[in-house]
């Protein structure tokens, strides 16, 4: 029997090993081609060359397009975050009529086709003339990540002893009072997740962004434009740096969670 489970286990190890190929091959494919001094990506190599990053570095279009991502993203970390701790706490809090429909519409928005949420992002912002600009950019990305960090924040409050919460009302605190001190710290781990993961989502996304930005484009979209005017190497090169970039604040959010100082039980003593 423990020579079977071995086997058994090597073999979903293999499997979990050849779906992340799958997976990073293409990624590891850009970033390869993206030190290759040939113009058009071919094997074998040319030779080894940064030099696709240093005309990126000298762009102002890529920089323009970088600053843009960088100010969406951090706005849209923080407005989606509240949003989701509202939602994730509402939903720990209290018990009304209807609120499973309220959680599958406030979980509704990944679930919409992209090109469908960007069409009617685009044609609201219009109405109320907010379109084309980078405000529209944050509205837009704020709806789309909200539910990712309410479900993350949603997940944590699921951990906790409903008592806590009773435990500060009976000590004299009121219901901000116990907001501060016992579920916002409870939430921290998850909160600062939320963030993380908040922003690398916009910053990947281009669909939606393409529909309601108008001239401020962020940095996907400058890609989709360097892919529909001409095949560039540079697009290698950004792609690359993004997902560093992306990749990054992901691996911060699974630290976070994973933090075994930030274990609910020790939380709860704190």
């Amino acid at each position: 029997m423990g020579h079977r489970n071995k086997f058994i286990d090597g073999v979903l190890q293999l499997h979990i090993l050849l779906c992340l190929a799958f997976i990073f091959a293409p990624i590891l494919g850009s970033f390869v081609f993206s030190l290759n001094s040939d113009r058009f990506p071919s094997l074998p190599l040319g030779g080894f060359s940064t030099e696709w990053y240093r005309l990126i570095w000298e762009d102002p279009l890529v920089w323009a397009g970088f600053f843009n991502t960088v100010a969406v993203g951090l706005c849209v970390a923080v407005v989606a975050t509240l949003l989701g701790f509202g939602g994730a706490y509402t939903d720990f809090r209290y018990n009304f009529i209807g609120k499973p429909v309220y959680l599958a519409l406030a979980l509704l928005p990944p679930t919409i086709p992209v090109v469908i949420m960007g069409l009617a992002m685009l044609a609201f912002l219009s109405r109320v003339n907010l379109s084309g600009n980078v405000l529209s950019v944050i509205i837009a990305h704020g709806v789309m990540c909200s539910p990712f960090a309410m479900a993350i924040i949603r997940l944590r409050l699921s951990q906790m002893d409903p008592d806590l919460e009773a435990a500060a009302w009976n000590l004299g605190g009121n219901e901000w009072a116990t907001l501060r001190h016992v579920i916002i710290p409870f939430s921290r781990p998850a909160i600062f997740a939320a963030l993380f993961i908040t922003m690398a989502v916009s910053f990947d996304e281009f669909a939606v962004a393409w529909f309601v930005s108008g001239l401020n484009e962020t940095l996907p979209v400058k890609i989709l434009g360097f892919l529909q005017g001409q095949v560039s190497p540079r697009i290698n090169a950004i792609g690359s740096l993004a997902f560093l970039s992306s990749i990054t604040l992901i691996v911060f959010a699974q630290l976070l969670l994973r933090d075994p100082a930030s274990k609910p039980v020790q939380q709860a003593e704190a």
